[in-house]
């Protein structure tokens, strides 16, 4: 990922913290011709020994697993808000458009999930995130349909080697700051949520 200094961040907090509010990401290696190949998965975000974890589970179907058998180094993609800058908050005219974001990358080594009962811990995991009712619903089906169900699924462990974190909020040019904050704080979701990074980093006061 192409990192300017002033849009660089090496703090391992917000980068965990992008990476479990944002939860689902993309799943990025190469196929067997060496093309890039790319799955879109919720991922559960654990700390192991002071390092990043990621789980998460794909369709037996999905040739995505054999990719990842044999080639197990991938790269994690994680996209948080996002939105359009207009030139119109700089007070010179001689400006373009651009657009703001936040993200997270990681360096993957991949190992496959492919016992049941591992693989249930790991659904656990992901529904403990996003729907920890739904455990009690799980476990009411019986064995035989969850035996089924997780004989259709392929688990992940993804041990990351590497990551880079990029806030890009115009943090360049102190100038905007305001009349960006202003325009994001009244705009849509993703808008109003870069605004409370800009006074999370200390923008537009």
């Amino acid at each position: 990922m192409y990192q300017p200094p002033h849009f660089k961040s090496t703090d391992a907090a917000i980068a965990a913290e992008l990476m479990t509010r944002i939860a689902f990401a993309s799943l990025v290696s190469t196929d067997d011709a060496g093309f890039p190949f790319v799955t879109h998965l919720p991922m559960h975000l654990a700390t192991n020994d002071g390092e990043f974890v990621l789980w998460a589970h794909c369709a037996k179907p999905n040739p995505h697993w054999r990719y990842l058998r044999a080639r197990p180094q991938a790269l994690v993609t994680f996209l948080g808000p996002h939105a359009y800058l207009s030139p119109q908050i700089y007070p010179d005219l001689a400006r373009v458009p651009s657009w703001n974001y936040l993200a997270v990358h990681c360096k993957v080594e991949a190992r496959l999930v492919e016992e049941p009962g591992e693989k249930d811990v790991l659904l656990k995991k992901l529904i403990g995130d996003h729907e920890p009712a739904y455990a009690d619903q799980w476990r009411g089906l019986g064995e035989e349909y969850q035996h089924k169900m997780l004989a259709g699924i392929v688990g992940l462990e993804l041990r990351v080697k590497e990551w880079e974190c990029k806030l890009k909020i115009n943090q360049h040019r102190p100038e905007s700051h305001a009349k960006l904050k202003a325009s994001y704080s009244v705009g849509n979701a993703h808008e109003r949520e870069l605004a409370v990074w800009m006074d999370r980093l200390g923008m537009g006061a």
